[in-house]
C-alpha cells in the first residue's frame, strides 16, 4: 500500500486499536492532523497545553492498562511536552509521543520552531527516533508500541520532520518486531525463586515490599493471593496503593517519608524484604545505611538495573512480577503461616501504638477529612488522580483504596500540574467511574487551562482544592527545618476559584463546613460537568507522620497528642 507518511500514523494508530489520542497541533504536525480530519479509526482530545495533553495520556495510560497516545509540534510544542514525558520516564507509563520536525532541509539551521527533540528526550525516554524517511515509518511505529509496553514499560518518542509526513511510501505493518538489542527477561530464574522461597520459609519476620510495578504488570490479583496464602504482613509504596484493598488484614499501610508508623517500623524490625516491582526509591528507605539494616533482601522486578542498583539483593530475580509470582505460588506450599503469628502481632502493636489519625477542629475543615469522606460517600466507585503536595500524601494516607489502577499520580517526578489533565485522561479511558482530582490551590493553575478541554469534551472532572493558601508541602518544610521562614510560600492572593470554573462552563463551589461540602459533592455528581470544589481548610496543617530527608525511617517525627 503507497501512502503518505501522514497516512502511515493513522493507519498504525488504527492497527495497535488506539481509540483515543491527546494532542495540540501547529506546522511541523499539520499533515498528520489533516488525516486526522479525514478519519473515524479514533477520537482525538485536543488539549489547552502540549504539557497537559501528554499528562492526560498518562491518566488514560494508568487507568485502562493501555499505551497511552500524545501528538505534538515541533520547537515549543515539545518543549512544552518534555515535563510529561519526564513524568512517564521516572514512573514507567507506556506513552508513545509523536512530535512534528521542521523539513529534513532545515534540521541544524536553526529553522523557525527547530528545537533538537531527540536530543533532548533522550535522557527521559526509554527509546527515541527520529524517522528520515517515510518507508521506515512503519517499522518505527511498531516498535515504538513494542518497547513501550514490554519489559520495564516507558515512554518511546518519534519524531518525525514534515517533509516525511509528505513523503510517499510503501506501508506495511504485517512484519513482526525483532530487535536483536531488546529482549526483555520476562521468566524468573527457577533456581533464584527456589531460593527465595527457602528463605521465605526460614524467615522470622518476613515483610512483602509492594510497589507500583505490580500494577503496571497487572499482577495485583496474584500477589494478594500469594500475600495470603503466606500470612505474611505488606507494605505498599504510594504508587502501589490499591494492591491490596485497604481493609486487607494482611496489610500495614503505606511506607516511606510519610507511611504509617507501623509501616515504618516493621521495615525496620524486619529480617527479610520482599521486593515486588519496587525501586527502593529514596523516599521510600529514608537513610540507605539504616534501611531494613537487619535484613536479607529478595528483589523482584522486570528491569535488570534496578536490581541492587540502591540496596544490595540476596536473591535477586529478574522477571515480569506476575510471573515470578504465579511461580512463587506453587512453591508456596513450603511456607507455614503459622509460624509468623507472632511477628503479625508485633506489627499490630505498632498500628495500635500510633495509629494514623489527625485531630479535628470545630473552626476549620482538616484536609484529611476531606479526603476520608470523599472515600465514605464513593470508594470504589470512584478513580482518583492528585497534584503534586500534601493533598497527594493526605490521600495515599486516607482514601480507602480498593483496587489497582484506582490511584493515578505522579510519583518520581512530583510534578505539579499532573492532576487535573491526568483526570481528564482517567475518565476518558474510563467514562463508568467518577473522576476525582485531590489537588491544592498552587498545583490548580498550573494547568487550570484544561477546564477548557474538559466543558468542550464534556469529561466532568470533579476537583476538589484543599484550599490552604500555601505552597503547603514547602511551608511544611519551612515550618519544620527553616525556623519558620515562609519564604515565597504564601498564596493568599488566589483568583476566585469559583468565578474561574464557572468562565470555563464549569460549575464552582466553595465551602466552609462538612454539610457544605456533602451537598457540593453530590450536586457536582448529579450534574454531571467538570467542577471545583475549593474547601477552605486549615491553613496551618502538616502531613504526619515525617520522616525527614536523609533520616532513618524508625526515627519518625509523629503527631503531636492532643491535650484532653
Amino acid at each position: 500500500m503507497q501512502i503518505s507518511g501522514a497516512q502511515m500514523v493513522i493507519e498504525a494508530l488504527a492497527a495497535q486499536n488506539v481509540d483515543t489520542v491527546f494532542g495540540y497541533p501547529g506546522g511541523a504536525i499539520m499533515n498528520v492532523y489533516d488525516e486526522i480530519y479525514k478519519q473515524d479509526n479514533f477520537k482525538h482530545i485536543l488539549t489547552r497545553h502540549e504539557q497537559a495533553a501528554v499528562h492526560a495520556a498518562e491518566g488514560y495510560s494508568k487507568a485502562s492498562g493501555k499505551v497511552g497516545v500524545a501528538l505534538i509540534t515541533s520547537g515549543p510544542g515539545f518543549t512544552n511536552a518534555v515535563t510529561g514525558i519526564a513524568d512517564a520516564y521516572m514512573d514507567s507509563i507506556p506513552l508513545v509521543v509523536i512530535s512534528g520536525q521542521v523539513p529534513m532541509s532545515l534540521i541544524g539551521t536553526d529553522a523557525f520552531q527547530e528545537i533538537d527533540a531527540v536530543g533532548i528526550s533522550r535522557s527521559c525516554t526509554k527509546h527515541n527516533y527520529l524517522v528520515t524517511d517515510a518507508k521506515d515509518l512503519a517499522r518505527v511505529l511498531k516498535e515504538a508500541f513494542h518497547i513501550a509496553s514490554t519489559g520495564r514499560p516507558g515512554p518511546v518518542h518519534v519524531d518525525i520532520p514534515k517533509d516525511v509526513t509528505a513523503q510517499i511510501a510503501e506501508f506495511d505493518y504485517s512484519l513482526d518486531v525483532d530487535i536483536e538489542t531488546y529482549k526483555p527477561h520476562t521468566k524468573g530464574n527457577p533456581r533464584q525463586i527456589k531460593k527465595a522461597i527457602d528463605a521465605i520459609a526460614n524467615a522470622k519476620r518476613p515483610l512483602f515490599y509492594l510497589g507500583g510495578g505490580i500494577i503496571n504488570a497487572n499482577a495485583a490479583n496474584e500477589v494478594r493471593d500469594l500475600v495470603h496464602k503466606t500470612g505474611i504482613p505488606a507494605v505498599e509504596t504510594f504508587m502501589a496503593r490499591g494492591v491490596l484493598r485497604y481493609d486487607d488484614d494482611l496489610l500495614i499501610g503505606m511506607l516511606g517519608m510519610h507511611g504509617s508508623y507501623a509501616s515504618n517500623m516493621a521495615m525496620s524490625e524486619t529480617d527479610l524484604v520482599i521486593a515486588l516491582g519496587a525501586r527502593f526509591d529514596d523516599r521510600v528507605t529514608g537513610k540507605l545505611s539504616e534501611f531494613a539494616k537487619n535484613a536479607g533482601v529478595i528483589h523482584v522486578d522486570i528491569d535488570p538495573a534496578s536490581i541492587s542498583k540502591l540496596v544490595n539483593a540476596d536473591y535477586p530475580i529478574v522477571g515480569d512480577v506476575k510471573n515470578v509470582v504465579v511461580d512463587m505460588l506453587e512453591l508456596v506450599s513450603k511456607i507455614n503461616s503459622d509460624k509468623y503469628k507472632p511477628w503479625r502481632e508485633s506489627v499490630s502493636n505498632f498500628a495500635q501504638l500510633h495509629p494514623l489519625t489527625y485531630h479535628e477542629d470545630s473552626e476549620r475543615l482538616k484536609p484529611q477529612w476531606v479526603v476520608q469522606r470523599v472515600g465514605e460517600l464513593l470508594g470504589d466507585d470512584a478513580n482518583i488522580t492528585t497534584d503534586v503536595g500534601q493533598h497527594q500524601m493526605w490521600t495515599g494516607q486516607f482514601y480507602p483504596f480498593t483496587r489497582p489502577r484506582q490511584l493515578i499520580s505522579s510519583g518520581g517526578l512530583g510534578t505539579m500540574g499532573f492532576g487535573f489533565p491526568a483526570a481528564i485522561g482517567v475518565k476518558a479511558a474510563t467514562p463508568e467511574k467518577i473522576s476525582i482530582n485531590f489537588t491544592g490551590d498552587g498545583s490548580i493553575l498550573m494547568n487550570c487551562q484544561e477546564l477548557m478541554t474538559a466543558v468542550e469534551q464534556k469529561l466532568p472532572v470533579i476537583n476538589i482544592i484543599l484550599n490552604n493558601n500555601y505552597l503547603g508541602m514547602v511551608r511544611q518544610w519551612q515550618t519544620l527545618f527553616y525556623d519558620k521562614r515562609h519564604s515565597e510560600t504564601d498564596l493568599s492572593t488566589q483568583p476566585d476559584f469559583v468565578k474561574l470554573s464557572e468562565a470555563f462552563g464549569g460549575l464552582g463551589y466553595r465551602v466552609h463546613t462538612k454539610e457544605e461540602f456533602d451537598a457540593a459533592l453530590r450536586d457536582a455528581i448529579e450534574k454531571n460537568v467538570v467542577t471545583f470544589i475549593e474547601v477552605i481548610v486549615h491553613r496551618m496543617e502538616n502531613v504526619m507522620p515525617m520522616v525527614p530527608s536523609g533520616g532513618s525511617l524508625f526515627n519518625m517525627m509523629l503527631l503531636e497528642k492532643k491535650d484532653k
